[in-house]
């Protein structure tokens, strides 16, 4: 088991709707954070070495996971760390788009962590746009060796999650987080089948979490 000086320091930072809620079932981007709420973002994003998404979140949406705006780079920049933070996606299954967004924007490298489950086929068309793809874990991803991982190589000490859910549950899963940031937006009309904080987990699961 790796010791935590093995490991980055982990942090989630999560907009949600009043009652936890972060998207639609369907997973059609609604936005519903405010102005401020991107500027939170953006200032997270100034401590992290690398952020980090699930290929669900990245993949239909118009975002590049950089550190936005020239005064956020300059923020970087007085804390000593380079003005564009690494980029790493989650796709277990390998089915993140290779014409997504993300890939368009070449400032810095871009780390996919896939599973062994992922198709040969995948793994090349991601292997032509990503920096590096690499696999932990055969059905489900290793969490732990893939943060291990890019501590190590990629010299990651502060990482930032920024879901979805299903990432989200992962980490906490295997006790990999530190410190969870969460808005949540006081006026929003929430309808059934919206997707929470945390996916694919039990309540029983989620409160041995605590």
């Amino acid at each position: 088991m790796a010791s935590k000086r093995d490991l980055p320091f982990v942090y989630i930072n999560v907009a949600t709707t009043a009652d936890g809620k972060l998207a639609p079932a369907n997973r059609h981007f609604v936005p519903f954070g405010s102005k401020r709420d991107q500027e939170l973002l953006l200032e997270l994003r100034a401590s992290a070495d690398a952020v980090m998404s699930g290929a669900r979140t990245v993949g239909p949406m118009p975002v590049n996971l950089g550190p936005g705006p020239a005064k956020y780079r300059k923020m970087r920049s007085r804390k000593g760390l380079p003005q564009y933070n690494l980029r790493v996606v989650v796709s277990g299954s390998g089915n993140l788009n290779p014409r997504a967004q993300l890939f368009r924007h070449r400032f810095s490298p871009i780390i996919v962590l896939v599973t062994r489950r992922a198709p040969e086929s995948k793994l090349r068309r991601l292997r032509e746009v990503a920096d590096e793809v690499k696999a932990f874990g055969d059905k489900q991803l290793n969490f732990t060796h893939a943060l291990r991982w890019l501590r190590k190589k990629w010299g990651v000490k502060r990482l930032l999650c920024e879901g979805g859910g299903e990432v989200n549950a992962g980490l906490l899963q295997e006790r990999l987080v530190d410190e969870v940031k969460r808005r949540a937006a006081q006026a929003q009309i929430v309808k059934t089948g919206w997707r929470r904080i945390i996916s694919g987990l039990e309540h029983r699961q989620i409160g041995a979490l605590k």
